[in-house]
């Protein structure tokens, strides 16, 4: 989780784009969480790799490992060299059984994770393969090809960014030799390559498909994810016993934080409310609103806007950044 996310900005400017919430959580933590649920036994261990995030983000990132009942471990990725660098900058922790995930996707599966096998690549089907890397899966469920943005379909069961190895060590040994001797692809240390070169050499990859797969890619991305991870949790309480309401409504599914007050107002729809953010006289429907901002009469759909920000108007469809101040 070490990129830039510029595809987000101006949300990352100020906060890395795995802790950028949807239904009241950090993207990451999600993704930590559900990979728990399908393993289905103790993790040992989460490491994250990271940019120059500071000292807060770090914390908050062990707090997630520390939640599960883990170990947190904090590795730098401090040039962008691609995600095969990325992941053997977390080297001292590649051993046993791991799991590699890109964190800035979330997913929904009903399935368990088999650790008996050698390898597993979780995919989801595609209606646009063209646009991602796949996968092609001969005989007995075993992956045959890796192939990047095919230009002529091959397979519809797009990578989507989660790996198990039951051997973290081949995989640690793989990425060294691609170091080790330089190999790059656009001037990048690529995972595919490692992934190739330990199916040449006879380890078996198996796709793991997901029922669902929700990118926090962009703006809008995260904000369609926001509501459909409000769906898949609408019977767990996501509203604060601390919101103050006077004369307003909220249309489940809502994620509502600590001490937000609402004043003449109707939230929802698929809206998450940040801690001590306050809301007179709008209407909000579909949007993510981060912590200790205040909005005054607006009408908002589609939008992201972060923290510490003062909004009053009747516009929609926003990307507004932390610390702006907008009236009209």
């Amino acid at each position: 989780m070490a990129g830039m996310g510029k595809r987000m900005r101006p949300h990352t400017l100020t906060v890395p784009k795995p802790l950028i919430p949807v239904a009241g959580k950090p993207i990451v933590q999600w993704l930590v969480e559900d990979i728990a649920k399908v393993v289905n036994q103790k993790i040992e261990e989460v490491a994250f790799v990271i940019g120059d995030f500071g000292k807060d983000v770090e914390a908050k990132l062990l707090d997630i490992a520390q939640n599960l009942g883990a170990k947190g471990t904090i590795y730098y990725q401090r040039e962008a060299l691609g995600t095969g660098h990325a992941i053997y900058c977390a080297e001292p922790s590649l051993r046993g059984n791991v799991v590699v995930a890109y964190a800035d996707t979330l997913f929904k599966a009903n399935f368990t994770l088999d650790d008996t096998k050698e390898a597993i690549i979780w995919v989801q089907k595609v209606s646009n393969p063209e646009a991602f890397g796949v996968v092609k899966v001969g005989a007995n469920n075993v992956i045959t090809e890796f192939v990047e943005k095919p230009k002529v379909p091959v397979s519809d069961l797009a990578i989507i960014g989660i790996y198990y190895f039951k051997d973290g060590e081949n995989l640690r040994n793989e990425l060294k030799y691609l170091m080790d001797n330089n190999l790059k692809v656009n001037g990048e240390f690529q995972l595919t390559d490692a992934l190739e070169n330990m199916k040449e050499k006879g380890l078996q990859f198996y796709p793991g498909a997901v029922d669902e797969w929700l990118d926090c890619g962009n703006k809008n991305a995260t904000v369609n994810t926001n509501q459909r991870v409000l769906e898949l949790n609408k019977n767990t309480a996501l509203i604060s016993p601390t919101v103050k309401k006077n004369n307003s409504v909220i249309i489940n599914p809502c994620f509502i934080g600590e001490n937000v007050v609402l004043h003449d107002s109707v939230i929802g729809p698929f809206v998450s409310l940040g801690d001590n953010t306050k809301v007179t006289s709008s209407v909000i429907n579909n949007s993510i609103i981060q912590t200790n901002t205040t909005i005054k009469n607006a009408v908002i759909a589609n939008s992201m806007i972060g923290n510490f920000v003062e909004f009053a108007g009747e516009m929609n469809d926003l990307s507004i950044g932390d610390y702006t101040s907008i009236q009209k």
